[in-house]
């Protein structure tokens, strides 16, 4: 068995807008990227097994989900002014979802690191609504699967996307069981992430909001690593890592300011594999969020990909 899982299935294409930023085109660059450098060789491909709507409903309110599949099936073109829907959008959701859980399972149960390669991404989707190019939130779904299945007590999510994951600190602002961590630039879409939201009633203390200024460089990631991240995941010692892996802090990316090479996600992976390391016997699980400039994205992952490879 490979230590290393890419959890992939030709059908997350099939949501897709071309005039759009969050298009098919994302994902075909990095599997193109994978395939050039003869990856695929060196990892096992997995596909996913789409998520039931029980699982969904882990997090995401039920008449959110059925004003969902009601819109898609009444041919509703957008979700809102951000968010596109396809015929096959709550199909491929589901699916985008399961590929999060899978690679949980397949993390816990067998104890290696995977890249779930889903999209629609989830990380701004929050539990009443979809937003932000998110329908279902595929890493918060697949924490709590983690923390039913598995009985897991200290789950850390860490978000590296550009712009902060409202939807997963929602989706645990009360929760003593997961740790939110997100670095992202402020201001930024979608205006939330601040300082001071730390976290209510049992889940004080287990929400830290990093905010960027733009143009942020690799060197100030790596400070912010050492810093302020390291330390707080030392203190919290978590059993399994979570990280939303968004790419748009790349220094071309057209929807962010951010100054990232894929020496700044260099420096990141190599600090997350050594945190996994150090506190979970090794056990991570990447879900993609976004990343738009598509052969810095491309580039980017596969930079983080060999870190776990090698």
């Amino acid at each position: 068995m490979k230590k290393i899982a890419i959890i992939y299935h030709a059908d997350f294409l099939l949501h897709t807008n071309e005039g759009h930023p969050e298009h098919k085109g994302r994902l075909e660059y990095i599997i193109n990227a994978l395939e050039r450098n003869k990856m695929f060789s060196k990892v096992e491909e997995i596909a996913p097994v789409a998520a039931k709507v029980s699982d969904i409903a882990l997090i995401h309110q039920k008449e959110y989900i059925d004003n969902l599949k009601n819109m898609i099936e009444a041919g509703k073109t957008s979700l809102d002014m951000d968010t596109y829907l396809t015929p096959y959008s709550f199909d491929v959701a589901l699916l985008s979802a399961g590929g999060a859980i899978t690679a949980v399972r397949e993390t816990v149960k067998n104890n290696r690191v995977c890249f779930s390669l889903g999209r629609p991404p989830g990380h701004h989707a929050e539990p009443a609504r979809g937003m932000g190019f998110c329908l279902f939130n595929n890493i918060a779904i697949a924490a709590k699967v983690a923390l039913g299945e598995f009985n897991l007590k200290k789950i850390l999510i860490l978000d590296i996307d550009v712009h902060h994951g409202n939807g997963t600190q929602k989706a645990f602002y009360n929760d003593d069981k997961v740790f939110f961590i997100s670095i992202h630039q402020s201001p930024a879409y979608p205006g939330t992430g601040f300082s001071d939201e730390k976290g209510a009633g049992k889940g004080i203390g287990y929400n830290l909001n990093i905010p960027l200024s733009p143009n942020s460089n690799d060197e100030d990631y790596e400070q912010i690593f050492r810093e302020v991240v390291e330390p707080a995941v030392a203190d919290y010692r978590p059993e399994l890592i979570l990280v939303s892996a968004g790419f748009d802090a790349y220094y071309q990316d057209p929807l962010a300011s951010m100054n990232l090479t894929e020496k700044g996600f260099q420096i990141m992976g190599e600090s997350i594999k050594k945190m996994a390391d150090r506190y979970c016997g090794g056990k991570v699980v990447f879900c993609l969020e976004g990343g738009y400039h598509l052969e810095g994205q491309a580039q980017s992952f596969l930079t983080m990909l060999n870190i776990f490879v090698s």
